[in-house]
């Protein structure tokens, strides 16, 4: 897939499939392939799902290679360069002006769902004969697999927000917020649209594309969050539905890669048996930011307080996390920016592009959904729901087996156990993105970020920030239709 993705968004733009440009539909440049040449043929609906999918690249990485600076949020790194305005977060001065991550993230979620949207409405119109019915129903779900993703997103982070299911015009595209529970729900829709009619193939075989176990692994994160309610407490049929779809992934033919490393690092990536699903990068033409962020501009600097929580003779500390000079299978880079923490971010790094600089070019594909996640999941559900069992000891010890570590042994209580899951999720995931939404999740973020100290930032978080609000921008442009969210 990965030779598409640049031509898809070259074609997309060309066919003003981003917005409602008013030129765009008042005229039809001689520079531009009109829509009415395109949709002719099944290669052109393919090249159109690549375009699609090379969305979840958009917004300068927010929900790809930027992850990492999700975690900035958090008790797990501090962002010397005000990436997405983090430094304004982390201090509790969020409004709806603040832009940054609440405005990018806004803007990325709907620019994928106006792609989604006018792809399913020209799959479903198209009529040729080179494309059955069961090519069509797994092209709409694939769309709608990643729709159901960006919803998601916009739940987690707004609550309630407009739903548009078809594309927009000039005079619908001001649309009121729905509910929130309606925003979880075309999410979850979407989702089980997806898992009903992907490919039943694992991830590593589909040539890039989402497959069955991909839109289970995004149901599973959706359902662990919101199986806990907003005291933290946990609604059960959510969670024995969530512990239940874990169970069946874990049976699905996935496994953990037997180097950690290897899940991140292009080379070795295509072929993990860990990864479910991973939004897909080609240098030079569609290149990342990665190495060049993280390993010599220091866009992420992780907190004294997360290199103290991994355990002694944890292996995945040396992979993650580097200090003062990066080095990898020999080759070394001293990074040309400060580490203001005196520690640097390793794990996404590719040592054949040493030295890094402004003119690196990473293509390290961004993994969305692994296996280590629904082993976790798992435990951390079954936890909740029956307290400690073999099998939940048995699914973070494979993790911890990979990391070097000895098992964890029977005779944990529940609080205790819950409290080791935690842990190892933090380390785990260290700087995927993950971090945020548990804090978020578990309803516990307040508690932790007041403690932080980087010793550059004093960490605030109240009630309200939870959720977002709307953009401003947002608000403005929709005449008074658009509501700001309580609070802000």
């Amino acid at each position: 897939m990965k030779k598409y993705i640049i031509y898809s968004i070259v074609l997309f733009i060309s066919l003003g499939l981003t917005s409602c440009d008013t030129d765009l539909l008042d005229k039809n440049p001689k520079d531009r392939l009109s829509s009415s040449e395109f949709w002719k043929s099944k290669s052109d609906f393919e090249m159109a799902l690549t375009a699609v999918y090379a969305s979840l690249q958009g917004g300068g990485g927010i929900v790809s290679y930027g992850m990492p600076n999700w975690d900035v949020l958090t008790d797990n790194a501090y962002g010397q360069h005000n990436y997405w305005n983090s430094q304004t977060y982390v201090q509790g001065n969020i409004s709806p002006s603040t832009g940054g991550y609440i405005t990018d993230l806004y803007n990325t979620c709907y620019q994928g769902i106006t792609r989604v949207n006018i792809f399913l409405e020209k799959l479903e119109q198209y009529q040729g004969t080179d494309m059955d019915a069961n090519v069509k129903s797994q092209y709409e779900a694939e769309a709608r697999f990643i729709r159901g993703y960006y919803y998601y997103l916009l739940y987690f982070a707004y609550g309630a927000v407009p739903i548009s299911t078809e594309p927009l015009n000039l005079e619908t595209q001001i649309q009121p917020k729905s509910t929130q529970e309606e925003v979880l729900n075309q999410s979850l829709t979407d989702i089980d649209f997806a898992i009903a009619n992907l490919p039943t193939a694992l991830y590593p075989d589909a040539n890039g594309h989402a497959v069955k176990t991909s839109a289970q692994g995004l149901k599973l994160r959706v359902l662990m969050d919101v199986a806990y309610n907003e005291s933290g407490s946990v609604n059960t049929e959510i969670m024995t539905s969530a512990r239940d779809l874990a169970l069946e992934l874990m049976s699905s033919g996935y496994k953990l890669d037997e180097n950690y490393e290897a899940v991140f690092r292009d080379g070795t990536q295509e072929m993990s048996p860990e990864i479910m699903f991973s939004i897909k990068f080609l240098a030079p033409d569609n290149a990342t930011a990665m190495d060049q962020w993280y390993g010599d501009w220091i866009v992420v600097s992780p907190l004294q307080n997360l290199v103290d929580t991994y355990s002694e003779g944890d292996l995945r500390l040396e992979k993650s996390i580097f200090k003062d000079v990066v080095e990898i299978d020999g080759n070394t880079h001293s990074p040309s920016n400060d580490d203001p923490t005196g520690y640097g971010l390793k794990k996404f790094l590719s040592p054949g592009l040493m030295p890094y600089g402004y003119s690196t070019q990473s293509q390290q594909d961004w993994v969305m959904l692994r296996y280590a996640e629904v082993l976790l999941s798992y435990a951390e559900a079954q936890n909740e729901l029956q307290g400690p069992s073999q099998s939940v000891l048995d699914a973070v010890n494979q993790v911890r087996a990979r990391a070097g570590l000895a098992a964890l042994q029977t005779g944990l209580d529940k609080v205790t156990l819950r409290q080791h899951i935690k842990e190892e999720r933090r380390i785990e995931f260290a700087f995927e993105g993950l971090r945020y939404y548990d804090l978020k999740r578990w309803r516990i973020a307040e508690e932790v970020l007041s403690e932080v100290n980087d010793g550059v930032l004093s960490y605030y978080f109240e009630d309200a920030f939870y959720l977002w609000p709307l953009p401003q921008t947002e608000i403005d442009k929709s005449q008074g239709v658009l509501v700001q969210n309580p609070d802000y």
